[in-house]
Protein backbone atom coordinates (compact mmCIF):
# COMPACT_ATOMS: atom_id res chain seq x y z
CA UNK A 1 0.00 0.00 0.00
CA UNK A 2 1.39 3.41 -0.95
CA UNK A 3 1.55 6.21 1.66
CA UNK A 4 -1.21 8.06 -0.20
CA UNK A 5 -3.41 4.94 -0.23
CA UNK A 6 -2.81 4.47 3.50
CA UNK A 7 -3.70 8.09 4.22
CA UNK A 8 -6.81 7.83 2.05
CA UNK A 9 -7.86 4.65 3.86
CA UNK A 10 -7.57 6.33 7.25
CA UNK A 11 -9.55 9.35 6.04
CA UNK A 12 -12.13 7.07 4.44
CA UNK A 13 -12.58 5.32 7.77
CA UNK A 14 -12.80 8.69 9.47
CA UNK A 15 -15.55 10.17 7.30
CA UNK A 16 -17.53 6.92 7.38
CA UNK A 17 -17.60 6.93 11.17
CA UNK A 18 -15.24 3.94 11.54
CA UNK A 19 -12.16 5.62 13.00
CA UNK A 20 -13.58 6.45 16.45
CA UNK A 21 -16.58 5.07 18.28
CA UNK A 22 -19.98 6.78 18.37
CA UNK A 23 -21.02 7.89 21.87
CA UNK A 24 -24.77 8.24 22.52
CA UNK A 25 -24.17 10.89 25.20
CA UNK A 26 -22.79 13.24 22.48
CA UNK A 27 -26.21 13.39 20.86
CA UNK A 28 -27.09 12.97 17.17
CA UNK A 29 -26.01 15.19 14.28
CA UNK A 30 -29.63 16.39 13.90
CA UNK A 31 -29.32 18.31 17.18
CA UNK A 32 -26.14 20.03 15.96
CA UNK A 33 -27.78 20.76 12.62
CA UNK A 34 -30.75 22.44 14.37
CA UNK A 35 -28.34 24.68 16.31
CA UNK A 36 -26.53 25.61 13.09
CA UNK A 37 -29.79 26.53 11.36
CA UNK A 38 -30.93 28.63 14.36
CA UNK A 39 -27.67 30.56 14.20
CA UNK A 40 -28.05 30.98 10.44
CA UNK A 41 -31.57 32.38 10.89
CA UNK A 42 -30.34 34.78 13.59
CA UNK A 43 -27.71 36.15 11.20
CA UNK A 44 -30.41 36.59 8.54
CA UNK A 45 -32.67 38.48 10.97
CA UNK A 46 -29.79 40.76 12.00
CA UNK A 47 -29.09 41.50 8.34
CA UNK A 48 -25.58 40.05 8.50
CA UNK A 49 -26.31 37.54 5.73
CA UNK A 50 -28.98 37.35 3.04
CA UNK A 51 -31.86 34.92 3.18
CA UNK A 52 -31.43 32.08 0.71
CA UNK A 53 -33.77 29.75 -1.11
CA UNK A 54 -34.26 26.40 0.65
CA UNK A 55 -31.60 23.90 -0.34
CA UNK A 56 -32.82 20.86 -2.32
CA UNK A 57 -33.44 17.58 -0.54
CA UNK A 58 -30.53 15.14 -0.66
CA UNK A 59 -31.35 12.10 -2.78
CA UNK A 60 -30.03 8.61 -2.11
CA UNK A 61 -28.00 8.77 -5.32
CA UNK A 62 -26.04 11.75 -3.97
CA UNK A 63 -24.80 9.87 -0.90
CA UNK A 64 -21.39 8.40 -1.86
CA UNK A 65 -21.09 6.02 1.13
CA UNK A 66 -22.83 4.82 4.28
CA UNK A 67 -22.57 6.75 7.55
CA UNK A 68 -23.58 5.96 11.16
CA UNK A 69 -27.18 6.46 12.24
CA UNK A 70 -26.15 9.29 14.56
CA UNK A 71 -24.76 11.26 11.59
CA UNK A 72 -26.63 12.96 8.77
CA UNK A 73 -26.05 14.14 5.21
CA UNK A 74 -25.99 17.92 4.70
CA UNK A 75 -25.15 20.41 1.98
CA UNK A 76 -22.19 22.73 2.38
CA UNK A 77 -24.48 25.76 2.02
CA UNK A 78 -26.33 24.66 5.18
CA UNK A 79 -23.13 24.78 7.25
CA UNK A 80 -21.06 27.59 5.76
CA UNK A 81 -21.57 31.09 4.48
CA UNK A 82 -19.48 31.25 1.36
CA UNK A 83 -18.14 33.88 -0.99
CA UNK A 84 -15.61 34.04 -3.74
CA UNK A 85 -13.12 36.91 -3.92
CA UNK A 86 -12.67 39.82 -6.30
CA UNK A 87 -11.93 39.44 -10.01
CA UNK A 88 -8.72 41.09 -11.20
CA UNK A 89 -9.32 44.63 -12.40
CA UNK A 90 -6.28 46.76 -13.21
CA UNK A 91 -8.41 49.72 -14.38
CA UNK A 92 -10.55 50.25 -11.27
CA UNK A 93 -8.37 51.92 -8.64
CA UNK A 94 -11.12 52.87 -6.20
CA UNK A 95 -10.75 52.07 -2.51
CA UNK A 96 -7.76 50.74 -0.60
CA UNK A 97 -4.79 48.99 -2.16
CA UNK A 98 -4.50 45.70 -0.24
CA UNK A 99 -2.69 42.42 -0.55
CA UNK A 100 -4.66 39.36 -1.66
CA UNK A 101 -4.14 35.66 -2.27
CA UNK A 102 -4.85 33.59 -5.37
CA UNK A 103 -5.00 29.85 -5.99
CA UNK A 104 -1.21 29.97 -6.53
CA UNK A 105 -0.82 30.87 -2.84
CA UNK A 106 -3.20 28.18 -1.56
CA UNK A 107 -1.91 24.62 -1.08
CA UNK A 108 -3.19 21.63 0.86
CA UNK A 109 -3.24 22.67 4.52
CA UNK A 110 -0.85 25.59 4.00
CA UNK A 111 -0.25 28.91 2.25
CA UNK A 112 2.78 30.28 0.39
CA UNK A 113 2.76 34.02 1.05
CA UNK A 114 6.20 35.15 -0.16
CA UNK A 115 4.91 36.82 -3.32
CA UNK A 116 1.57 38.48 -2.60
CA UNK A 117 0.11 40.89 -5.13
CA UNK A 118 -1.96 43.99 -4.40
CA UNK A 119 -5.26 45.28 -5.77
CA UNK A 120 -7.77 48.04 -4.94
CA UNK A 121 -10.80 47.03 -2.85
CA UNK A 122 -13.83 49.17 -2.00
CA UNK A 123 -15.36 48.92 1.50
CA UNK A 124 -18.08 46.55 0.28
CA UNK A 125 -15.51 44.40 -1.50
CA UNK A 126 -13.35 44.28 1.62
CA UNK A 127 -16.31 42.92 3.59
CA UNK A 128 -17.07 40.29 0.94
CA UNK A 129 -13.48 39.26 0.17
CA UNK A 130 -11.75 39.35 3.56
CA UNK A 131 -10.58 36.14 5.15
CA UNK A 132 -10.47 35.81 8.94
CA UNK A 133 -8.86 33.27 11.23
CA UNK A 134 -10.73 29.96 11.04
CA UNK A 135 -12.11 30.41 7.51
CA UNK A 136 -11.77 27.42 5.19
CA UNK A 137 -10.48 28.42 1.75
CA UNK A 138 -11.11 26.19 -1.25
CA UNK A 139 -9.83 26.49 -4.83
CA UNK A 140 -12.47 27.02 -7.49
CA UNK A 141 -9.81 27.20 -10.21
CA UNK A 142 -6.37 25.66 -10.53
CA UNK A 143 -6.26 22.42 -8.54
CA UNK A 144 -10.03 22.31 -7.99
CA UNK A 145 -11.02 21.56 -4.38
CA UNK A 146 -7.59 22.16 -2.86
CA UNK A 147 -8.16 23.60 0.60
CA UNK A 148 -6.55 25.10 3.69
CA UNK A 149 -7.69 26.83 6.88
CA UNK A 150 -6.57 30.42 7.43
CA UNK A 151 -4.81 30.30 10.83
CA UNK A 152 -3.35 33.80 10.99
CA UNK A 153 -4.70 36.56 13.26
CA UNK A 154 -4.05 38.95 10.37
CA UNK A 155 -6.87 39.23 7.83
CA UNK A 156 -6.26 38.82 4.08
CA UNK A 157 -8.27 39.29 0.89
CA UNK A 158 -8.97 36.67 -1.80
CA UNK A 159 -9.24 36.67 -5.58
CA UNK A 160 -12.36 35.34 -7.30
CA UNK A 161 -11.10 31.79 -7.91
CA UNK A 162 -11.10 31.02 -4.18
CA UNK A 163 -14.16 30.12 -2.07
CA UNK A 164 -14.25 31.42 1.48
CA UNK A 165 -16.25 29.08 3.73
CA UNK A 166 -17.12 30.61 7.11
CA UNK A 167 -19.17 28.37 9.44
CA UNK A 168 -22.47 29.73 10.78
CA UNK A 169 -21.83 27.95 14.05
CA UNK A 170 -18.61 26.81 15.84
CA UNK A 171 -18.13 23.45 14.16
CA UNK A 172 -14.77 21.63 13.73
CA UNK A 173 -13.56 23.19 10.48
CA UNK A 174 -10.55 20.85 10.29
CA UNK A 175 -12.93 17.90 9.90
CA UNK A 176 -14.36 19.53 6.76
CA UNK A 177 -10.87 20.29 5.45
CA UNK A 178 -10.20 16.54 5.58
CA UNK A 179 -13.50 15.94 3.77
CA UNK A 180 -12.35 18.15 0.89
CA UNK A 181 -9.00 16.36 0.83
CA UNK A 182 -10.55 12.88 0.64
CA UNK A 183 -13.27 13.94 -1.81
CA UNK A 184 -10.50 15.27 -4.06
CA UNK A 185 -8.42 12.09 -3.78
CA UNK A 186 -11.47 9.92 -4.43
CA UNK A 187 -12.45 11.91 -7.52
CA UNK A 188 -15.67 13.23 -5.94
CA UNK A 189 -14.36 16.74 -6.70
CA UNK A 190 -12.61 17.51 -9.99
CA UNK A 191 -12.64 13.84 -10.94
CA UNK A 192 -14.19 11.55 -13.51
CA UNK A 193 -17.48 9.70 -13.56
CA UNK A 194 -19.93 10.99 -10.95
CA UNK A 195 -17.41 13.44 -9.52
CA UNK A 196 -17.99 17.21 -9.66
CA UNK A 197 -15.83 18.47 -12.57
CA UNK A 198 -15.70 22.12 -11.50
CA UNK A 199 -16.42 23.85 -8.21
CA UNK A 200 -18.51 26.92 -8.97
CA UNK A 201 -20.38 28.79 -6.23
CA UNK A 202 -23.51 26.83 -7.09
CA UNK A 203 -21.65 23.49 -7.09
CA UNK A 204 -19.96 24.04 -3.71
CA UNK A 205 -23.23 25.34 -2.21
CA UNK A 206 -25.03 22.04 -2.86
CA UNK A 207 -22.04 19.72 -2.28
CA UNK A 208 -23.08 16.86 0.01
CA UNK A 209 -21.04 16.15 3.15
CA UNK A 210 -21.52 13.82 6.15
CA UNK A 211 -22.12 15.64 9.45
CA UNK A 212 -21.16 13.90 12.73
CA UNK A 213 -21.97 15.28 16.19
CA UNK A 214 -19.58 18.10 17.12
CA UNK A 215 -17.69 16.17 19.82
CA UNK A 216 -17.17 13.31 17.41
CA UNK A 217 -15.86 15.68 14.71
CA UNK A 218 -13.22 16.82 17.18
CA UNK A 219 -12.31 13.27 18.24
CA UNK A 220 -11.98 12.22 14.61
CA UNK A 221 -9.59 15.10 13.89
CA UNK A 222 -7.53 14.30 17.01
CA UNK A 223 -7.25 10.66 15.91
CA UNK A 224 -6.32 11.61 12.31
CA UNK A 225 -3.61 13.98 13.53
CA UNK A 226 -2.35 11.35 15.93
CA UNK A 227 -1.92 8.94 12.99
CA UNK A 228 -0.53 11.35 10.36
CA UNK A 229 3.04 11.44 11.80
CA UNK A 230 3.14 7.64 11.46
CA UNK A 231 2.03 7.98 7.83
CA UNK A 232 4.81 10.55 7.30
CA UNK A 233 7.36 8.10 8.73
CA UNK A 234 5.92 5.36 6.57
CA UNK A 235 6.16 7.65 3.53
CA UNK A 236 9.85 8.37 4.19
CA UNK A 237 10.58 4.65 4.49
CA UNK A 238 8.47 3.93 1.41
CA UNK A 239 10.27 6.57 -0.66
CA UNK A 240 13.68 5.22 0.34
CA UNK A 241 12.58 1.72 -0.61
CA UNK A 242 11.15 2.95 -3.92
CA UNK A 243 14.39 4.77 -4.74
CA UNK A 244 16.35 1.65 -3.83
CA UNK A 245 14.08 -0.50 -5.98
CA UNK A 246 14.43 1.90 -8.92
CA UNK A 247 18.20 2.12 -8.60
CA UNK A 248 18.80 -1.54 -7.81
CA UNK A 249 18.41 -3.00 -11.34
CA UNK A 250 20.66 -0.30 -12.83
CA UNK A 251 23.17 -0.56 -9.98
CA UNK A 252 23.17 -4.33 -10.27
CA UNK A 253 23.76 -4.15 -14.02
CA UNK A 254 26.61 -1.69 -13.55
CA UNK A 255 28.13 -3.87 -10.81
CA UNK A 256 27.94 -6.98 -12.97
CA UNK A 257 29.67 -5.18 -15.83
CA UNK A 258 32.26 -3.71 -13.47
CA UNK A 259 33.02 -7.19 -12.13
CA UNK A 260 33.14 -8.55 -15.68
CA UNK A 261 35.69 -6.10 -17.05
CA UNK A 262 37.83 -6.35 -13.91
CA UNK A 263 38.07 -10.13 -14.24
CA UNK A 264 35.93 -10.89 -11.17
CA UNK A 265 32.82 -12.37 -12.82
CA UNK A 266 34.35 -15.65 -14.01
CA UNK A 267 37.48 -17.46 -12.92
CA UNK A 268 40.78 -17.26 -14.77
CA UNK A 269 41.91 -20.60 -16.26
CA UNK A 270 45.65 -21.07 -16.87
CA UNK A 271 44.98 -23.53 -19.72
CA UNK A 272 43.33 -20.71 -21.71
CA UNK A 273 46.68 -18.93 -22.06
CA UNK A 274 47.34 -15.23 -21.53
CA UNK A 275 46.26 -12.00 -23.12
CA UNK A 276 49.83 -11.44 -24.27
CA UNK A 277 49.61 -14.58 -26.44
CA UNK A 278 46.31 -13.40 -27.93
CA UNK A 279 47.72 -9.92 -28.48
CA UNK A 280 50.71 -11.36 -30.36
CA UNK A 281 48.34 -13.23 -32.70
CA UNK A 282 46.33 -10.05 -33.30
CA UNK A 283 49.47 -8.10 -34.19
CA UNK A 284 50.63 -10.86 -36.53
CA UNK A 285 47.32 -10.70 -38.37
CA UNK A 286 47.51 -6.91 -38.49
CA UNK A 287 50.99 -7.04 -40.02
CA UNK A 288 49.81 -9.58 -42.60
CA UNK A 289 47.00 -7.19 -43.67
CA UNK A 290 49.57 -4.39 -43.98
CA UNK A 291 51.88 -6.52 -46.16
CA UNK A 292 48.98 -7.47 -48.41
CA UNK A 293 48.06 -3.79 -48.80
CA UNK A 294 44.63 -4.26 -47.28
CA UNK A 295 45.31 -1.68 -44.55
CA UNK A 296 47.86 1.10 -44.21
CA UNK A 297 50.85 0.90 -41.92
CA UNK A 298 50.39 3.11 -38.85
CA UNK A 299 52.72 4.84 -36.46
CA UNK A 300 53.41 2.79 -33.31
CA UNK A 301 50.83 3.44 -30.62
CA UNK A 302 52.08 5.22 -27.49
CA UNK A 303 52.95 3.17 -24.41
CA UNK A 304 50.13 2.93 -21.85
CA UNK A 305 50.97 4.79 -18.66
CA UNK A 306 49.86 3.77 -15.17
CA UNK A 307 47.66 6.88 -14.98
CA UNK A 308 45.65 5.69 -17.98
CA UNK A 309 44.65 2.41 -16.33
CA UNK A 310 41.27 3.05 -14.63
CA UNK A 311 41.22 -0.12 -12.49
CA UNK A 312 43.12 -3.31 -11.57
CA UNK A 313 42.94 -6.35 -13.87
CA UNK A 314 44.13 -9.99 -13.47
CA UNK A 315 47.76 -10.89 -14.19
CA UNK A 316 46.70 -12.95 -17.23
CA UNK A 317 45.08 -9.86 -18.82
CA UNK A 318 46.75 -6.82 -20.36
CA UNK A 319 45.95 -3.22 -21.19
CA UNK A 320 45.73 -2.37 -24.90
CA UNK A 321 44.65 0.50 -27.10
CA UNK A 322 41.60 0.17 -29.35
CA UNK A 323 43.74 0.88 -32.41
CA UNK A 324 45.78 -2.25 -31.69
CA UNK A 325 42.66 -4.46 -31.85
CA UNK A 326 40.41 -2.83 -34.44
CA UNK A 327 40.71 -1.23 -37.83
CA UNK A 328 38.45 1.78 -37.60
CA UNK A 329 36.90 4.26 -39.98
CA UNK A 330 34.23 6.89 -39.79
CA UNK A 331 31.59 7.21 -42.50
CA UNK A 332 30.92 9.82 -45.16
CA UNK A 333 30.00 13.43 -44.39
CA UNK A 334 26.69 14.65 -45.78
CA UNK A 335 27.06 16.18 -49.23
CA UNK A 336 23.88 17.00 -51.16
CA UNK A 337 25.84 18.57 -54.08
CA UNK A 338 28.10 15.64 -54.98
CA UNK A 339 25.95 13.06 -56.81
CA UNK A 340 28.81 10.86 -58.08
CA UNK A 341 28.64 7.10 -57.61
CA UNK A 342 25.79 4.93 -56.35
CA UNK A 343 22.80 6.19 -54.35
CA UNK A 344 22.75 3.98 -51.26
CA UNK A 345 21.07 3.91 -47.88
CA UNK A 346 23.13 4.78 -44.82
CA UNK A 347 22.75 5.03 -41.06
CA UNK A 348 23.42 7.96 -38.74
CA UNK A 349 23.71 8.25 -34.96
CA UNK A 350 19.90 8.64 -34.88
CA UNK A 351 19.62 5.02 -36.10
CA UNK A 352 22.19 3.63 -33.65
CA UNK A 353 21.07 2.77 -30.08
CA UNK A 354 22.58 0.66 -27.34
CA UNK A 355 22.76 -2.89 -28.69
CA UNK A 356 20.20 -2.26 -31.45
CA UNK A 357 19.37 -0.24 -34.57
CA UNK A 358 16.23 1.58 -35.67
CA UNK A 359 16.12 1.25 -39.45
CA UNK A 360 12.58 2.38 -40.33
CA UNK A 361 13.63 5.74 -41.74
CA UNK A 362 16.91 5.34 -43.60
CA UNK A 363 18.14 8.16 -45.82
CA UNK A 364 20.12 7.83 -49.06
CA UNK A 365 23.30 9.46 -50.34
CA UNK A 366 25.72 9.01 -53.26
CA UNK A 367 28.88 6.98 -52.56
CA UNK A 368 31.86 6.48 -54.90
CA UNK A 369 33.54 3.05 -55.04
CA UNK A 370 36.31 4.15 -52.66
CA UNK A 371 33.76 5.62 -50.23
CA UNK A 372 31.74 2.40 -50.32
CA UNK A 373 34.83 0.44 -49.24
CA UNK A 374 35.59 2.88 -46.42
CA UNK A 375 32.02 3.38 -45.21
CA UNK A 376 30.45 -0.08 -45.55
CA UNK A 377 29.50 -2.01 -42.44
CA UNK A 378 29.59 -5.81 -42.45
CA UNK A 379 28.19 -8.37 -40.06
CA UNK A 380 30.21 -8.40 -36.82
CA UNK A 381 31.42 -4.79 -37.04
CA UNK A 382 31.10 -2.75 -33.83
CA UNK A 383 29.62 0.71 -34.48
CA UNK A 384 30.20 3.52 -32.01
CA UNK A 385 28.74 7.06 -31.93
CA UNK A 386 31.24 9.88 -32.32
CA UNK A 387 28.47 12.49 -32.11
CA UNK A 388 25.08 12.54 -30.39
CA UNK A 389 25.20 10.21 -27.38
CA UNK A 390 28.98 9.84 -27.47
CA UNK A 391 30.18 6.22 -27.10
CA UNK A 392 26.79 4.60 -27.69
CA UNK A 393 27.45 1.30 -29.47
CA UNK A 394 25.91 -1.70 -31.18
CA UNK A 395 27.12 -4.69 -33.23
CA UNK A 396 25.86 -4.98 -36.80
CA UNK A 397 24.26 -8.45 -36.91
CA UNK A 398 22.67 -8.39 -40.36
CA UNK A 399 24.02 -10.34 -43.34
CA UNK A 400 23.12 -7.30 -45.43
CA UNK A 401 25.79 -4.59 -45.63
CA UNK A 402 25.02 -0.92 -44.86
CA UNK A 403 26.84 2.40 -45.11
CA UNK A 404 27.55 4.88 -42.30
CA UNK A 405 27.66 8.64 -41.96
CA UNK A 406 30.75 10.40 -40.60
CA UNK A 407 29.62 10.62 -36.95
CA UNK A 408 29.85 6.85 -36.54
CA UNK A 409 33.03 4.83 -35.96
CA UNK A 410 33.22 1.43 -37.58
CA UNK A 411 35.42 -0.93 -35.54
CA UNK A 412 36.39 -4.11 -37.38
CA UNK A 413 38.65 -6.52 -35.45
CA UNK A 414 41.95 -7.58 -37.06
CA UNK A 415 41.55 -11.03 -35.53
CA UNK A 416 38.47 -13.08 -34.45
CA UNK A 417 38.02 -11.71 -30.91
CA UNK A 418 34.73 -11.61 -28.97
CA UNK A 419 33.32 -8.29 -30.18
CA UNK A 420 30.41 -8.43 -27.70
CA UNK A 421 32.89 -8.16 -24.82
CA UNK A 422 34.11 -4.84 -26.23
CA UNK A 423 30.54 -3.65 -26.73
CA UNK A 424 30.06 -4.13 -22.98
CA UNK A 425 33.28 -2.20 -22.36
CA UNK A 426 31.89 0.79 -24.27
CA UNK A 427 28.63 0.52 -22.32
CA UNK A 428 30.33 0.51 -18.92
CA UNK A 429 32.87 3.18 -19.87
CA UNK A 430 29.91 5.36 -20.85
CA UNK A 431 27.99 4.64 -17.64
CA UNK A 432 30.98 5.39 -15.43
CA UNK A 433 31.95 8.59 -17.28
CA UNK A 434 35.16 7.21 -18.81
CA UNK A 435 33.66 8.22 -22.17
CA UNK A 436 31.70 11.46 -22.54
CA UNK A 437 31.97 12.19 -18.82
CA UNK A 438 33.62 14.67 -16.48
CA UNK A 439 36.99 14.61 -14.78
CA UNK A 440 39.38 12.14 -16.39
CA UNK A 441 36.72 10.89 -18.84
CA UNK A 442 37.10 11.39 -22.59
CA UNK A 443 34.77 14.29 -23.50
CA UNK A 444 34.51 13.58 -27.21
CA UNK A 445 35.31 10.49 -29.25
CA UNK A 446 37.20 11.62 -32.33
CA UNK A 447 39.12 9.15 -34.50
CA UNK A 448 42.28 10.00 -32.60
CA UNK A 449 40.59 9.60 -29.21
CA UNK A 450 39.05 6.20 -30.00
CA UNK A 451 42.33 5.01 -31.57
CA UNK A 452 44.23 5.47 -28.29
CA UNK A 453 41.38 4.54 -25.93
CA UNK A 454 42.64 2.06 -23.31
CA UNK A 455 40.76 -1.22 -22.82
CA UNK A 456 41.48 -4.37 -20.78
CA UNK A 457 42.14 -7.49 -22.90
CA UNK A 458 41.44 -10.96 -21.42
CA UNK A 459 42.32 -14.25 -23.14
CA UNK A 460 39.83 -15.06 -25.92
CA UNK A 461 38.15 -18.00 -24.17
CA UNK A 462 37.66 -15.87 -21.07
CA UNK A 463 36.11 -13.05 -23.14
CA UNK A 464 33.53 -15.54 -24.39
CA UNK A 465 32.84 -16.94 -20.92
CA UNK A 466 32.39 -13.42 -19.54
CA UNK A 467 29.88 -12.57 -22.27
CA UNK A 468 28.00 -15.83 -21.70
CA UNK A 469 27.75 -15.11 -17.97
CA UNK A 470 26.62 -11.53 -18.57
CA UNK A 471 23.92 -12.62 -20.99
CA UNK A 472 22.71 -15.09 -18.41
CA UNK A 473 22.53 -12.46 -15.62
CA UNK A 474 21.62 -9.17 -17.34
CA UNK A 475 18.08 -10.30 -18.33
CA UNK A 476 17.42 -10.71 -14.59
CA UNK A 477 18.19 -7.00 -14.14
CA UNK A 478 15.69 -6.13 -16.87
CA UNK A 479 13.04 -8.27 -15.16
CA UNK A 480 13.64 -6.40 -11.92
CA UNK A 481 12.99 -3.09 -13.73
CA UNK A 482 9.60 -4.34 -14.86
Amino acid sequence: MTPQELKNSILQFAIQGKLVEQRPEEGPAEELFVQIQKEKQRLVKEGKIKKEKPLPEISEEEKPFKIPKSWMWVRVGALFQHNTGKALNSINRTGKCLKYITTSNLYWNRFELNQLKEMFFTDSEIEKCTVKKGDLLVCEGGDIGRAAIWQSDEDIRIQNHIHRLRPYYPICVKFFYYLFFLYKQAGLIGGKGIGIKGLSSKAIHVLVFPLPPLAEQKRIVVKIEELLPYIDSYEQAWNKLEQLNKRFPGDMKKSLLQYAIQGKLVEQRPEEGTAEELFAQIQEEKQRLVKEGKIKKEKPLPEITEKEKPFEIPDSWMWVRVGALFQHNTGKALNSINRTGKCLKYITTSNLYWNRFELNQLKEMFFTDSEIEKCTVKKGDLLVCEGGDIGRAAIWQSDKDIRIQNHIHRLRPYYPICVKFFYYLFFLYKQTGLIGGKGIGIKGLSSKAIHVLVFPLPPLAEQKRIVAKLEQLLPLCERLKR
